[in-house]
């Protein structure tokens, strides 16, 4: 904690010196361009605390950049340069409104700071609280098939071998579907818990949609899935195993309910500012009345059944629309014309829009 606090107050020092040095030196230049004769000293020092004021935490800095930028106006950049003298006529009243400026600018921006942080914890939990509720809800239906068939296996002794390897392979299928939720949830916990920032590399896009595919296949997935990219190689900032996850979730989701698809395409598409991945099948695509809340996880529990085909849906694309909003990317659905449905999401480029 102790730590936490020093590194904080060494980051909020370093950015109120650096940034107040820029503005001397720009006002510096800006004087010797216009003979002494400054008038820009008070916007760029205003201008300052602004910058200040949004990179720094809490008030204290960008109060104190309010202070320190009066002083430095007055002192160096007005005349009598290299005297402090509030006596001139209108002096006492200009650098009280620069600092009352400068004071409420540095507020607001510490005011807008906490509402987005405030704004982003209440996501955060709203998204944890849809993924808690769509896997207490969804985790009956297997857990209930497994006791009801061990228990069969268990007090019926007639049984034939048939009718048993039957119920073991139930078991063995409900049981492979609560390892995927248990996956789906250490995802979202490695990169949701308070302090974890995502740790981004640049990596090739082809070798990601490769291993997730091969991953898929041991699975036991034989859909066929074709791959259509760009003859260039493409770079993009992500951290690898999550997006992998999601490809993973959406070949899976094909599988489990896109019911009749017999084939997946995966179309990557390169934009100038992100990269844009479409996964489509062919199957029966999705309900209309799924669509509003297909990543929020909370579809499957409104009306009150675990049905076979939206199990695991809501957790496994709740989870995907979660670590690809972390990415700084987005995810949309639909249905295709001719039948089935594409699920897409994008990741920005290098210098694209920075992740949450």
């Amino acid at each position: 904690m102790k730590s936490l606090i020093r590194s904080s107050v060494c980051r909020n020092t370093a950015i109120l010196l650096s940034i107040l040095s820029l503005c001397i030196v720009v006002c510096y230049a800006l004087s010797h361009l216009h003979d002494d004769n400054n008038p820009f000293a008070v916007p760029i020092f205003i201008l300052g605390v602004a910058a200040i004021s949004r990179f720094s935490d809490g008030y204290v800095c960008g109060i104190a950049a309010s202070v320190i930028g009066v002083v430095c106006v007055n002192y160096m950049f007005t005349y009598p340069f290299w005297v402090f003298d509030m006596t001139l006529s209108g002096y006492p009243l200009t650098f009280t409104v620069m600092l009352l400026v400068s004071v409420i600018i540095s507020t607001l921006t510490t005011q807008v700071k906490h509402q987005q942080r405030l704004m982003y914890e209440v996501k955060s939990e709203s998204m944890r609280a849809n993924l808690l509720r769509a896997v207490s809800h969804d985790i009956r239906t297997p857990l209930s098939s497994i006791l009801g068939a061990t228990s069969t296996l268990l007090e019926s002794q007639d049984l034939d071998e048939t009718a048993r390897r039957d119920l073991l392979l139930e078991v063995h299928k409900d049981a492979q579907w609560l390892v995927r939720v248990t996956e789906n949830i250490l995802s979202v916990t490695k990169f949701s818990a308070d302090g974890v920032k995502l740790k981004l590399t640049e990596e090739v896009v082809e070798e990601i949609v490769g291993s997730a595919i091969t991953k898929f296949r041991k699975t036991g997935g034989s859909i066929s899935i074709q791959v259509h990219k760009p003859q260039d190689i493409l770079l993009v900032p992500m951290e690898a195993t999550l997006i992998e996850q999601v490809l993973l979730n959406l070949l899976e989701n094909v599988v489990f309910h896109g019911k009749c698809a017999t084939r997946i395409d995966i179309d990557i598409a390169e934009e100038p500012s992100r990269v844009c991945f479409h996964v489509s099948d062919n199957g029966a695509g999705i309900a209309e009345g799924v669509l509003p809340h297909l990543f929020d996880g909370s579809y499957a529990a409104q009306d009150g059944t675990a049905r076979d085909d939206s199990r695991n849906m809501g957790i496994g694309l709740s989870v995907c629309q979660s670590i690809v909003a972390a990415h700084g990317g987005g995810m949309s659905a639909r249905n295709n014309p001719s039948g089935g449905a594409t699920l897409s999401f994008w990741l920005p480029k290098r210098g694209g829009t920075e992740p949450s």
